[in-house]
């Protein structure tokens, strides 16, 4: 049974660890505490713009047998144009996962301290794991070890929220009736914003590679794509349905919805969510070193594999960073807004060069179809609607 999921998922799961991390975990919080089942509406909306935009990336990847910055540094004649989106993209991407890698391993180390209590160490051991996993794995080992820890991920948090009892009608409307007003307008952007990530469009569509590289894989490949994203999607609105309980509660994020639910469903409960918050950390702890590594590798043009130096000195760069500013108790509040600033660039970007080069020649037969166009450009509303309203939050013009 297990040698089967394993054979048949693969990059797509990596992206879903990705997106469920400490910043999806304390956001799904947030948003059950204060909004109960109303907001379930925009992770079905999150899911399907995921989708959409991943099984782009992911054909192009396949198709091409390239990562995205190398597709665009070839299809982009312009060198202005092309100098100024590797900018971009590595400024979004290299340094930004720098800044939140801090957040992946602290995000660890709070399931670990709900479980055995603070520990200086913590964060050198949740990074000694990630660089363990990173240096001395190859792909096939990644993709088993992050499989098994969405599935535990999975596991704990869905456990927690049928453990709740929640009203199914009401989750019903949550899901399929759109509320928006002043109040849950940043709720609803950082719900969409955790789940739409631009790194894991660059990660996806080299990871494909890995795993698969002829034309006639691209089913298997959009399958992956479709169950691991809408598995993401499930694990986040399980979280969104444990903190309903909590409503009235002031909750400050995922560790403390853990803490606050020990006088309410028992002990068990704070064990099984902590489980889950420690994986979420773990997994976001090494995919996001990992994209800026396919990141950078891309956008200079470097050669070689995952084991060469060279990419091996960029996940670790971001590792270690993490580890340190983690370990300090620093947040380097300066580097995440730059960073926030150009993923809100970044993400409508990317999706109209997405929707450009899968309508390109390169693709032959497998452009887009009218259909998915279609969708596409939906998608791309969202993207654009989502990137000002980034910028607007992080410029506090909200």
């Amino acid at each position: 049974m297990f040698r089967n999921l394993f054979k048949n998922i693969g990059p797509a799961t990596l992206i879903a660890a990705a997106f469920v991390g400490p910043g999806t975990v304390t956001i799904c919080t947030l948003a059950g505490a204060n909004y109960g089942y109303s907001l379930l509406w925009a992770l079905v909306l999150s899911i399907f713009a995921t989708i959409i935009l991943q099984e782009m990336a992911a054909r192009l990847g396949l198709i091409t047998g390239k990562g995205l910055p190398e597709i665009l540094r070839s299809a982009i004649s312009n060198k202005i144009i092309r100098t100024s989106l590797i900018v971009l993209v590595l400024a979004a991407i290299a340094v930004g996962n720098a800044a939140y890698e801090a957040g992946n391993i602290s995000g660890g180390v709070l399931g670990l301290q709900t479980i055995f209590g603070a520990h200086w160490y913590f964060p050198l051991l949740l990074g000694t794991i990630a660089f363990g996993l990173l240096f001395y794995g190859n792909y096939k080992v990644l993709e088993k070890v992050l499989i098994t820890m969405v599935v535990l991920m999975g596991a704990s948090f869905i456990a927690t929220a049928a453990a709740i009892g929640p009203d199914f009608k009401e989750v019903f409307q949550g899901l399929f009736t759109p509320q928006i007003n002043s109040d849950n307008i940043l709720t609803i952007v950082g719900l969409i914003g955790t789940t739409v990530v631009p790194y894991n469009l660059f990660l996806h569509a080299s990871l494909v590679s890995e795993k698969w590289n002829l034309p006639s894989d691209l089913s298997a490949v959009r399958k992956d794509t479709v169950i691991s994203v809408a598995l993401g999607g499930l694990v986040s609105m399980a979280i969104i349905i444990a903190a309903t309980a909590l409503q009235g509660t002031e909750v400050a994020g995922g560790a403390a919805l853990a803490s606050a639910l020990e006088p309410v469903y028992g002990s068990w409960a704070t064990y099984v969510f902590s489980v889950g918050i420690l994986a979420a950390g773990i997994t976001s702890a090494i995919t996001a070193p990992l994209a800026a590594a396919y990141v950078v590798k891309g956008c200079l043009g470097w050669k070689g594999t995952m084991k060469s130096w060279s990419f091996r000195g960029v996940w670790i760069f971001i590792l270690v960073i993490g580890v340190l500013f983690s370990s300090i108790g620093l947040k380097p509040l300066d580097i995440i807004t730059f960073a926030q600033i150009a993923n809100g660039l970044l993400l409508p970007i990317i999706a109209i060069l997405l929707l450009w080069l899968v309508n390109q020649k390169l693709l032959g037969s497998f452009q887009n179809k009218i259909w998915q166009n279609i969708m596409a450009v939906i998608v791309l509303l969202i993207a654009v609607i989502l990137g000002v309203k980034t910028l607007l939050k992080v410029f506090e013009f909200i």
